[in-house]
């Protein structure tokens, strides 16, 4: 028992610097660059301390250059949005609904997540040849296509494991009742992905803002925050780039909290509304209930 328990607390030690060191591993660069965003020094680094300063936020806000790339992420962001989670949806209904062979199955699926696994140097390229041919040149929209031609599988696969277990006798009791394909569609199968359609959402958003291997090659003469991102490496850095790094961290945390918030609040109205039902039927039932409180 004693040695027992002498390897179990030289087992918890080592774990507890495991995940000390794993820890520092994860955060130390966030922490690292997070003060260089507010050191005066015009290098990007604390090794150089030379006092606190706000003035790489105030010149992040006054280079109009990174916010033209960055209204350019958001338009292109929303654009792959709505074309990527369509094209995903269609994608897997096709796989989970047509009635193909093993075979035909692997086929069309090899085929359907082809673009992920292509390099996106090539997705740019071969987009950018492909639709010169229509008369389409680089731009804002060829970007948009191009980063939706491997954004959709991503979509797709999300939409395919949601789709799978989906009871398909809910839709064929719909129809025997007289409801329309239509009817079926948007009160029954939406419902059921509309988890699937927000993360889908999410995924093809934030996929696009960071993409810059297809979009550099598609986007010509614009640019998007990442293309600005890497101009500004090759020029040399500064703590402005820092400073814009602080800003997306606390956007995004401020969007976990609030979305942590709103799921909370969801499970506590949930919580109620399953209690008041409960006292409901107790109550037809003829027994005493508990009022919630």
């Amino acid at each position: 028992m004693i040695r027992a328990r002498g390897a179990d607390g030289w087992m918890g030690r080592i774990l507890s610097i495991y995940l000390v060191l794993f820890f520092f591993y994860m955060f130390g660069p966030l922490i690292i660059m997070t003060l260089a965003a507010f050191n005066d020094s015009p290098y990007p680094t604390v090794t150089q301390w030379q006092g606190w300063t706000l003035r790489w936020f105030a010149a992040l806000f006054a280079d109009r250059e990174l916010w033209v790339g960055i209204q350019n992420s958001l338009l292109i962001g929303i654009g792959v949005m709505l074309l990527a989670v369509p094209c995903g949806l269609a994608a897997a209904l096709l796989l989970t609904r047509m009635r193909l062979s093993r075979t035909s199955r692997n086929l069309v699926y090899g085929i359907l997540v082809s673009p992920v696994l292509a390099p996106g140097i090539l997705l740019g390229i071969s987009t950018l040849i492909f639709w010169q041919n229509f008369g389409v040149g680089g731009g804002l929209l060829l970007a948009t296509i191009g980063q939706t031609s491997f954004i959709a599988a991503y979509c797709m696969l999300l939409f395919t494991a949601r789709l799978q277990r989906f009871d398909v006798t809910l839709e064929e009791a719909a129809l025997d009742v007289g409801a329309s394909h239509t009817q079926v569609f948007r009160r029954i199968m939406l419902p059921f992905l509309r988890p699937a359609i927000l993360t889908s959402c999410v995924l093809a958003f934030l996929q696009s803002m960071e993409n810059y291997n297809t979009t550099v090659f598609a986007i010509g003469g614009e640019r998007t925050l990442m293309i600005e991102i890497a101009a500004n490496v090759r020029h040399g850095l500064t703590p402005m780039v820092n400073a814009l790094a602080v800003v997306l961290i606390a956007v995004t945390v401020a969007l976990a909290l609030a979305y942590e918030l709103h799921r909370r609040m969801e499970l506590r109205r949930t919580g109620r509304r399953a209690a008041a039902a409960r006292a409901v039927d107790l109550r037809l039932a003829g027994k005493p209930t508990l009022q919630p409180t």
